[in-house]
């Protein structure tokens, strides 16, 4: 098979920011896409996809930098790939969030819309996220560049590669982790907690965890940080090594007397998912309280829980105040996860109706009812294209108001054609990915109209945008 020719494209001139953070520019009317590049640098880009009237590549080299440019805080920043705005004034990435909301409405959507109100952004644009899950492996990731220069010095690219690391998966790289210094995503002592566990496990002659191979003892850190102060940890362990795993977490609890509870798995399976397998609690409950206004939520090990909790309140807030209750309404919880969202807007509501699929997490749901007082509140697992049936209303009665979290892919057609069934006179749809809410919004017009818009940004540095999305029933 031929290999394809390499073609690199010359001072390339970035016009503007395009979806999932890529930047955009026009060659002989051919659109590029870019990856490592802002409005305003001139580039030299590799084409890695090249087709007639559009290709996608990445910037290799700049040659002038944009007016728009700031300095990076962070010294993984390029090489991690977890935080890829950070040389955005955060001002101007609020500025292209706004936009790409925009663009996918009025593209996708092809709706009458309102005008969007301007994006709220974050007050805290560091050490915001309360979760963070830690990688160790046996395989350091080196960045093209770097790997070029240790050659040309002769350097052991060898050594530098083949050891034990802990840190975050590298982008594109399968089996090899980047080395983190210091995270500015999450408060100390998230770095340090990380360090310690590396420390300990390479200190008693232990391994890190091949994931070529598939075979190791130190997998994954998980570290959770509630602003109630509770902090929880589960270390994720390849195997049983019963008096070696007792040594590391009572070396964990001295070093750290800050942590409230402290768990560990045993995950034997060639992937990292914890969905199929039991943490066990090694000193603690178990658990940690987080706190949204005066609502308090019991998050474990396996909950899903929006990961900044500051503007976690800012946006189910916006989606109280969108639901408009007077407290005489049956508020539908779809994608409900834990319950949060039904339980912050308990207090303006009749009766609240969440449904879930994960049984975990609908578990988790109940006891935080509990844990509010609230007793209006069902929680319900399954499918909701088939609960949601006449018999489910009968017994329940119909949504005055329904509010939609789905997941990034958006909603199931099949659940868009439930809701225009369900004829609720409102509609709260809260979304992490505004190209699939647009495309869910195209079907809705079929009976509704968008009333309201209100970009979040949950993500400071990172191209991901909430949205939320007021609709209401045509009369």
């Amino acid at each position: 098979m031929r290999r394809q020719k390499q073609v690199i494209l010359e001072n390339i001139t970035v016009e503007d920011y395009a979806a999932e953070g890529k930047s955009l520019a026009k060659v002989d009317g051919k659109v590029i896409f870019i990856e490592a590049a802002i409005p305003g640098d001139v580039v030299d880009v590799l084409l890695y996809k090249n087709k007639k009237d559009w290709a996608e590549g990445k910037a290799i080299r700049i040659r002038s930098y944009s007016a728009l440019r700031s300095t990076p805080f962070c010294q993984h920043f390029g090489t991690c790939g977890g935080c890829q705005w950070q040389m955005l004034p955060y001002e101007q990435q609020l500025f292209y969030k706004q936009k790409q909301v925009t663009d996918n409405l009025q593209r996708i959507a092809k709706v009458a819309l309102p005008p969007i109100m301007p994006i709220i952004g974050c007050t805290q644009t560091t050490q915001y996220r309360n979760k963070l899950e830690y990688t160790y492996a046996n395989r350091n990731f080196v960045p093209d560049d770097i790997f070029r220069q240790m050659k040309a010095r002769g350097e052991d690219t060898d050594a530098a590669i083949n050891r034990q690391v802990g840190g975050f998966h590298a982008k594109g790289v399968f089996d090899k982790v980047v080395e983190i210094d210091v995270c500015h995503l999450q408060a100390e002592p998230s770095n340090e907690i990380r360090k310690a566990i590396g420390a300990f496990v390479i200190e008693n002659g232990l391994s890190f965890y091949d994931i070529k191979h598939k075979h190791g003892w130190l997998r994954n850190a998980m570290v959770r940080m509630a602003s109630t102060g509770e902090i929880m940890i589960n270390i994720v362990l390849g195997y049983e090594e019963a008096t070696m795993r007792k040594a590391l977490l009572d070396s964990l609890l001295a070093q750290f007397p800050a942590i409230t509870t402290l768990l560990y798995t045993i995950n034997g399976k060639v992937n990292d998912s914890l969905y199929d397998l039991e943490p066990v609690t090694y000193f603690g409950n178990g658990y940690i309280i987080e706190a949204l206004e005066d609502f308090r939520f019991k998050i474990s090990p396996k909950s899903f829980f929006q990961t900044n909790t500051k503007q976690a309140e800012q946006l189910y807030s916006i989606t109280r105040d969108f639901a408009e209750l007077n407290g005489s309404q049956t508020v539908y919880d779809l994608y409900c996860g834990t319950g949060s969202i039904g339980i912050f807007v308990s207090k303006q509501a009749k009766k609240i109706i969440g449904v879930e699929v994960v049984e975990d997490a609908i578990k988790d749901a109940h006891e935080n009812a509990v844990l509010n007082g609230i007793e209006h509140a069902s929680f319900f697992c399954g499918d909701v294209i088939k609960i949601c049936d006449d018999a489910f209303f009968e017994a329940h009665g119909k949504p005055d108001v329904v509010i939609t979290d789905p997941p990034r892919a958006g909603m199931h057609e099949k659940l868009v054609l439930k809701l225009l069934d369900m004829a609720a006179p409102v509609i709260v749809y809260v979304s992490c990915n505004p190209a699939t809410q647009a495309r869910d919004l195209a079907l809705l017009d079929e009976k509704y109209t968008v009333e309201k818009i209100q970009p979040v940004d949950m993500f400071p540095h990172t191209l991901h945008i909430e949205n939320v999305v007021q609709l209401k029933l045509r009369k």
